[in-house]
């Protein structure tokens, strides 16, 4: 498919990483250091040592050539030895754990080539996307990225620049939560469930969503950057009047139809809501990197307001469809979820056909999103934080099954 529509494949970004310049410098190291929470404090040592020195040779090399300056050679390299090393070397409980570990950090970057090249299929396979529909259904909430947009503008460069750099290192701020929770495996404490499988579940489920409701974003439709599909370069000075009829735009052959919905919010909300069991300086972290995702989400032009309300929804369903594994799927857990998919299914039915009735009646059609989703998130919490959920009765608990997510 790759080679059917001139894109990048993974196997080929993958072999870049390995002996070629990484398309990405986070994503090799980000996978990386989540494999190393497997293994022990002296390994880790040498591993990431023997990762740098890889990369400043990789480094060297390429400055030599007059290529472009990127690392993750060496993560990438060491990775794959630890994984060789810990197969044939060590014994079964540390070749398990480290294994299992290993094979995380595998699968975040494996996953990650996957979803590069899913991103380019979406601009091949939706020639057309539907912004003007969410435009104008996002007048229920007041436009929010006009709004966030105008406001990051007259708040200058740095404060772009912070919320930029958040948005973009999310996968750093995901490792650092997902090593506190698994800090504990190498004595064979495994937490009952953690960030990674909800974020590799989330980046599985919410692509699917992109060639079903294809929409590229306000900077692209309605601002500077639509090379001239845009349909008004007004964002995010002036919000557009409301067209006398809806109808979807074509739009070039290139751009990802990512916005719909906002992964970002959800993988950031997953983040943090995993954070809130740890010390105070990953609770703040957590709670700094969701503000500073939601801003950039709508300040940097990139989604709407809808869509990060079905970005929310869609993260509380995946995360009460894989918290307390031992808990079964009783009443509770099936109510929230099914909850979740009708919020889910409910807001994109009525931006694809009550758009126009929405922007008519803006407040009424605010408060039942905003209601919606805040109904949404009260259930998830008293399901799973409230005094009446219950913890699942262990016979006989072992380090194995304790929680480090503080249930």
């Amino acid at each position: 498919m790759a080679a059917h529509i001139g894109a990048l494949g993974p196997l080929t970004s993958l072999l870049r990483d390995y002996a070629g310049t990484p398309k990405s410098a986070t994503t090799p190291w980000a996978g990386f250091l989540l494999a190393l929470v497997g293994i022990t404090a002296r390994a880790r040592v040498g591993a990431v040592a023997a990762a740098i020195a890889i990369d400043l040779v990789f480094v060297l090399i390429r400055a030599a050539e007059g290529r472009p300056f990127t690392v993750g050679n060496g993560p990438t390299l060491v990775l794959t030895a630890l994984a060789v090393i810990a197969f044939v070397r060590w014994d079964e409980q540390r070749r398990r754990t480290a294994l299992r570990t290993i094979a995380f950090g595998a699968l975040l970057i494996c996953a990650t080539k996957v979803s590069e090249i899913w991103l380019d299929i979406t601009a091949w396979a939706c020639p057309m996307v539907l912004d003007p529909y969410v435009q104008v259904a996002d007048r229920a909430l007041g436009s929010p990225s006009w709004l966030v947009g105008h406001a990051l503008d007259a708040a200058g460069p740095l404060a772009t620049g912070v919320v930029r750099w958040v948005y973009f290192e999310l996968p750093l701020a995901a490792v650092l939560v997902a090593a506190w929770q698994l800090r504990g495996v190498t004595t064979g404490a495994w937490p009952r469930h953690y960030l990674v499988r909800t974020f590799l579940t989330l980046g599985v489920v919410g692509p699917i969503w992109y060639v079903v409701f294809p929409v590229v974003g306000p900077v692209l439709a309605y601002g500077p950057q639509g090379l001239g599909f845009e349909i008004v370069d007004v964002w995010p000075n002036v919000v557009p009047a409301v067209p006398s009829s809806l109808e979807a735009l074509r739009f070039d052959g290139i751009t990802p139809r990512n916005c719909m919905p906002s992964l970002h919010t959800a993988w950031a909300l997953s983040l943090f809501i995993h954070s809130r069991s740890g010390p105070l300086w990953l609770r703040w972290g957590g709670a700094f990197w969701l503000v500073c995702t939601l801003i950039a989400t709508l300040g940097l032009g990139a989604h709407y307001g809808v869509d990060l309300i079905v970005g929310a929804a869609l993260c509380l369903t995946v995360e009460s469809a894989l918290r307390e594994p031992d808990r079964g799927w009783d009443r509770p857990r099936v109510r929230i979820v099914a909850m979740g998919v009708a919020v889910c299914t409910g807001v994109l039915l009525c931006i694809r056909f009550l758009a126009a009735q929405m922007a008519a009646y803006p407040i009424p059609s605010g408060i039942a999103l905003v209601a919606s989703l805040s109904a949404l998130a009260i259930m998830f919490y008293t399901t799973w934080f409230g005094a009446s959920s219950v913890e699942p009765i262990q016979a006989s608990p072992c380090p194995s099954e304790r929680s480090a997510d503080g249930r």
